[in-house]
């Protein structure tokens, strides 16, 4: 049987927990990483106090983040966003619409970053026409988008 010891998290670790959390992990994973990395210290009352302040702070951010996801995804629940491309005759797009581009215009509209990376799009869009996109904002708070892609007018001299 492993020995198992209890730490208290000087820093958020995803795999354990949030700052100010006390967990149990193996008494080798405390003693050759946690330790030494300061990634955690012994929950003695003074420790768990000493970080109190820490852990209260790290829930107000992640309650702020929540907030700020949830307006997010109000302020872009009816919103189309219009993309212009030049495409063939059968609709297909000479350069298509990324992930990228969807985060370029939502901060222009918006005026709100997201990361690329939190548009859930399995291949960029190549077609004009309307498209669904889901974006995940926080954790489990996410918002379908449409994106119009239309046909950009030739004009020939």
């Amino acid at each position: 049987m492993i020995p198992i010891a209890k730490v208290l998290l000087t820093t958020t670790i995803d795999s354990l927990g949030h700052v100010g959390e006390v967990v149990e992990v193996a008494d080798g994973y405390a003693r050759n990483y946690l330790f030494p990395k300061r990634l955690a210290v012994e929950p003695t009352p003074h420790n768990v106090a000493r970080y109190a302040k820490a852990k209260a702070a790290h829930e107000a951010e992640l309650e702020e983040r929540e907030a700020k996801a949830l307006r997010l995804r109000d302020a872009l629940a009816n919103k189309t966003f219009v993309f212009t491309r030049k495409a063939h005759d059968d609709d297909r797009l000479y350069g298509s619409v990324r992930a990228e581009d969807i985060v370029t215009l939502i901060k222009e509209e918006i005026g709100e970053d997201i990361e690329a990376g939190r548009v859930q799009l399995d291949r960029p869009i190549d077609t004009t026409g309307a498209h669904a996109v889901r974006i995940n904002l926080y954790k489990d708070i996410g918002v379908d988008v449409r994106i119009q892609v239309d046909k950009e007018n030739a004009e020939e001299a």
